[in-house]
């Protein structure tokens, strides 16, 4: 009898999804493993939504956005009854281990399956924020960098014209990876992100010196878990009223972050993920996660993901002050 695995995505979506759905598709196959798609995450996992994959069906999608098995949120699956009946269809449809593509809120609920029924899972790290502590890098987050980084980009043009000074911000929910490295691509004025705090008056000091020596406009990145961008503006607009500058305009990116095709890096990444982890499940290896550590691809212990929090290099945050002259 062929072995038989299952696949999700869960949380947010991020670039870089389908390459991953692809490469365990096609590696569970290459290793006579048949593969079960579980449709919108955990809320599949619990109404039983599942259907075949195999190596045709996910063709043509490595360059695509979003997810095919579709993702949700779904509260029922904190609910002990609702693990059970999880379980309890995994196994009737003699599914040996469930793959989660997922962050840290992914990665938890599915360890439950593992600590209570004893069923196999394994973890590959994804989300555009890139705050999964135990990997450097997550899926998404380099699409979700360069997608800022063109926003960006064509903001700086209006603000270069009218000599404004313009407040864009970021997603990144509680971490600021996204504003720091988008900041840094763009040669932001002022990068603002929760993990290193940069106080008001600072920000308005360098902005203030920034005109003295010559530079008409200005751009401040900001991360969403800092404050608003519109929030920011409005104490600015306040601040540097007397100095002249004009109307302090606010950007907010928003969702066109985590869409579009991905970047060849987040491709890559994704791809080598998902061949490592049914490889390593095909060992006999179980209950851990991908991580990405110093350019290698490693697996740990599901759980070093749990409770912890991740933050930039202090040193990149420091280079962007140098810079920003």
């Amino acid at each position: 009898m062929t072995r038989k695995i299952a696949v999700l995505t869960s949380g947010g979506d991020a670039p870089g999804l389908n390459a991953a759905i692809r490469a365990v598709v096609r590696t569970a196959y290459y290793y006579n493993f048949s593969v079960i798609g579980i449709k919108r995450g955990f809320k599949g996992l619990i109404e039983r939504d599942f259907c075949i994959l195999n190596p045709r069906d996910v063709g043509l999608i490595i360059n695509k956005g979003g997810t095919i098995l579709l993702s949700s949120r779904e509260p029922r699956f904190k609910e002990y009854e609702y693990r059970k009946k999880a379980v309890s269809f995994l196994k009737e449809e003699q599914i040996e281990a469930l793959f989660v593509i997922g962050g840290n809120g992914s990665f938890q609920g599915a360890n439950l399956l593992a600590k209570e029924f004893d069923f196999p899972i394994v973890g590959i790290p994804k989300t555009i924020d890139n705050d999964t502590f135990g990997t450097d890098y997550t899926i998404g987050f380099d699409t979700a960098v360069n997608n800022a980084v063109n926003a960006i980009d064509k903001i700086r043009d209006t603000s270069i014209s009218h000599e404004r000074v313009f407040v864009i911000e970021v997603m990144g929910r509680d971490s600021g990876f996204i504003a720091l490295e988008a900041g840094l691509a763009t040669g932001a004025d002022v990068i603002l992100i929760p993990e290193y705090p940069f106080p008001m008056y600072r920000v308005i000091d360098k902005i203030i010196k920034s005109r003295e020596r010559g530079k008409r406009f200005s751009i401040i990145v900001v991360a969403e878990g800092v404050a608003s961008a519109k929030e920011i503006a409005k104490i600015l607009q306040k601040k540097l009223k007397k100095f002249d500058f004009g109307e302090i305009r606010y950007s907010v990116l928003g969702y066109i972050q985590r869409g579009g095709s991905p970047t060849a890096f987040d491709r890559n990444i994704a791809s080598r993920f998902g061949v490592f982890a049914v490889e390593e499940y095909k060992k006999g290896n179980k209950n851990f996660m991908v991580a990405y550590e110093k350019g290698d691809i490693v697996k740990k212990p599901i759980e070093i993901a749990f409770g912890k929090i991740k933050k930039p290099d202090f040193k990149e945050f420091e280079i962007s002050n140098i810079l920003s002259l």
